[in-house]
């Protein structure tokens, strides 16, 4: 069966089970305003907004979500919003694009910078979804956690429901770290549900393919560094937990497990990094993490043996058009390359404005549509090594990409979301003149030389509140090397430094091993069927639920 014709054939399998699956919803309403969770607003939810699986193939899989406290605040605040249901499943398509650490302060920055690349003055400039006609702001917090990672708010983004921080695909019920507390806690994705409605699916990363953002997706683990086999302990192998890397490649049968009946076709197209967590530690090339003997990579192959498995620029680029086959493009042992020392050739790495348009073409195809995420994670890895350099670089390519979704999709049936899943203590200050150099020394209005602080010395636009501190690498466009260099937090005299060069690491206040994330609100961006939900400051499990509402997944039983 294919998976377009998916949600007729759950339909007839699942009629019998309507009166049961009634009265399994309603015994979950009850459940979800009477089991004492905290909640935003600290009040019980609106029975009308529990979902119904729009193809009705039973209450056992999203059970732990339908009566989730998270998730009924999230789903009535939708329901709240003005819109209606003027364009309730209007969406087509859905492109999901993450800027991983992508602050406010990255953004303005990264404005700027390209604006000052074009011969601008920088301020006036606007990076591609900045034209988007709704935004709005996401809270980042996790369930346990006033400053966020990746896993629970990555988890809150696709799943609808806040967690803790370091699990992902599961609600806060499991212990971080606890492989037996993960039975009867997993909850359900928007790329889980787009496979159910007969869409085509994929998932980009400039990361690992198994980190946390693009993990969330497809993954259900009590901790977001199970990546290989290799990284579970051995109390979580001997009570069945699987790695990140198995799970992604055996998502098709374990999400089928999960719905007796139901016949989807996997996911589509998976790019990024990551190679080494799905190869053994015997491989010849001595990249593989894993020892449990299995090629996952081979077993992908002999799974889907129309695919094509990418490894480099040349091989993405080999692709026909008109190919229907899916696509597993592994292109880095580990994390892909920072765009500013990314080799360009046809045997080097492709860009994620690259990756983009070649999943948006081969995703099209599908008569149904289409899902998509898109990360841009190194983003956030130069934040943590205190390299604005490459971080505004980052986010300027991660722009990029979204033109490129924008150019090839239509706005009349395709939901753009654009947002972050955290902040970074990353911070634009001084007084700088307009058109100042955004990676350079603050000089003030009416003034040719450096404005001096206090001590004496100079300072830079932007800076860090923590992390590794100053460093001064010249051209080295590696955000990476810093953690090869000795913390140097604290003022430092940038008289004689040119801190414009890729290689030079921002001040820092406070010495730390690696600089860290912010608790503040971020940024969400909104284009297409159902953006206009997009609007003031939101809970950030409420994204899930304005692509839940644009693409029709799962419906009110007030709206059928």
């Amino acid at each position: 069966m294919t998976a377009k014709n998916l949600g007729a054939t759950m339909t007839r399998k699942y009629d019998t089970l309507t009166i049961a699956l009634a009265a399994s919803l309603a015994t979950l309403m009850l459940a979800a305003c009477s089991d004492g969770k905290i909640s935003p607003s600290g009040t019980p939810s609106k029975i009308q907004s529990t979902a119904l699986l729009t193809h009705q193939s039973s209450a056992l899989l999203i059970a732990n979500t339908l009566q989730n406290q998270w998730y009924l605040d999230a789903a009535s605040a939708v329901a709240s919003k003005p819109l209606g249901e003027a364009e309730r499943g209007k969406a087509r398509n859905i492109i999901l694009f993450l800027g991983d650490g992508m602050s406010i302060a990255t953004i303005t920055a990264a404005r700027i910078l390209a604006g000052q690349r074009l011969g601008q003055s920088g301020e006036e400039y606007a990076l591609s979804f900045e034209s988007f006609p709704y935004t709005g702001l996401a809270k980042t917090y996790n369930v346990d956690s006033q400053t966020p990672d990746s896993a629970g708010t990555m988890t809150a983004i696709v799943s609808g429901l806040k967690t803790d921080a370091g699990v992902l695909g599961v609600d806060e019920n499991v212990i971080p770290g606890n492989c037996q507390s993960l039975a009867g806690n997993e909850v359900i994705s928007a790329l889980e549900l787009a496979e159910l409605a007969g869409k085509a699916t994929g998932i980009i990363s400039t990361a690992r393919i198994t980190h946390a953002t693009p993990a969330a997706t497809y993954a259900k683990t009590a901790d977001r560094d199970w990546e290989a086999d290799s990284d579970l302990p051995d109390d979580a192998k001997a009570a069945g937990c699987k790695d990140i890397a198995s799970q992604l490649i055996d998502f098709e049968k374990n999400l089928e497990a999960r719905i007796p009946g139901a016949d989807v076709d996997g996911i589509d197209v998976v790019m990024g990094g990551g190679r080494r967590a799905f190869i053994d530690k015997t491989d010849t090339g001595g990249e593989g993490h894993r020892q449990d003997s299995r090629d996952l990579i081979q077993e992908w192959q002999q799974q889907y043996r129309d695919g094509d498995y990418l490894q480099n620029t040349a091989d993405l680029q080999a692709i026909k058009p008109s190919a229907t086959g899916k696509i597993l493009g592994l292109f880095n042992p580990t994390h892909m390359q920072y765009e500013s020392n990314r080799d360009t050739s046809n045997s080097g790495e492709p860009s994620l404005q690259a990756m983009t348009a070649a999943a948006i073409t081969r995703l099209s195809q599908n008569p149904s549509g289409y899902f998509l995420m898109i990360e841009g994670g190194r983003i956030d890895h130069a934040h943590h090594a205190g390299n604005a350099y490459n971080a505004l670089n980052e986010t300027i390519a991660f722009a990029d990409a979204v033109a490129t979704a924008i150019t090839l999709s239509n706005s009349d049936d395709t939901l753009i979301i654009v947002t972050a899943d955290h902040g970074h203590v990353f911070s634009f200050s001084g007084y700088p003149k307009r058109g100042n150099p955004i990676l350079g020394k603050v000089i003030g209005v009416g003034s040719d030389t450096p404005a001096l602080a206090a001590d004496g010395m100079p300072y830079t636009t932007l800076a860090y509140g923590n992390g590794r501190g100053f460093q001064n690498l010249g051209t080295d466009n590696n955000a990476d090397t810093a953690y090869r260099q000795e913390i140097q937090a604290g003022r430092h005299n940038l008289k004689a430094i040119d801190t414009e060069t890729s290689g030079f690491h921002q001040e820092a206040l406070i010495p730390l091993s690696a600089e860290t994330h912010s608790g503040e609100d971020v940024a969400i961006y909104a284009s297409g069927p159902g953006a206009a939900l997009i609007s003031g400051s939101n809970e950030q499990n409420l994204i899930f639920h304005v692509m839940n509402y644009a693409a029709d997944f799962l419906r009110s039983p007030t709206s059928h």
